[in-house]
């Protein structure tokens, strides 16, 4: 499976950004696609998961903010990040695996390049 992350930039504090993740490849019959994100001097953090059965799953300080979606036709991946904060600045991943736990990222096997995503204030 690859994984191509895409749509992140820079935007001032309560704007919006959408970020992407187009896969490509093999999958596995029973998976979930969850974006993690990363800032320096800090643990790669879970932001929001969905699997392919359609549940959602999100991280507390997310959760209202953010929105997670999919288009099986392109499967790919869309979060939605609206009313930002510039606590929100980092490198936002991809990821898809079988995880049992939507946020453990050890439960992800594949991984996207990542994109980064700057908020102002």
């Amino acid at each position: 499976v690859q994984l191509q992350a895409a749509g992140g930039g820079s935007v001032q504090a309560g704007g919006s950004l959408r970020l992407s993740c187009a896969a490509s490849g093999r999958t596995f019959s029973s998976y979930v696609t969850g974006w993690f994100r990363q800032s320096p001097a800090k643990e790669r953090e879970f932001v929001a998961a969905i699997r392919n059965g359609g549940n959602t799953y999100y991280a507390g300080s997310m959760k209202g903010r953010f929105t997670i979606s999919r288009d099986n036709a392109k499967d790919t991946v869309y979060l939605q990040m609206n009313s930002m904060k510039p606590e929100d600045t980092a490198i936002y991943y991809c990821a898809r695996g079988r995880a049992a736990q939507p946020s453990d990222r050890w439960g992800y096997d594949y991984w996207g390049q990542g994109t980064l995503v700057t908020v102002s204030s």
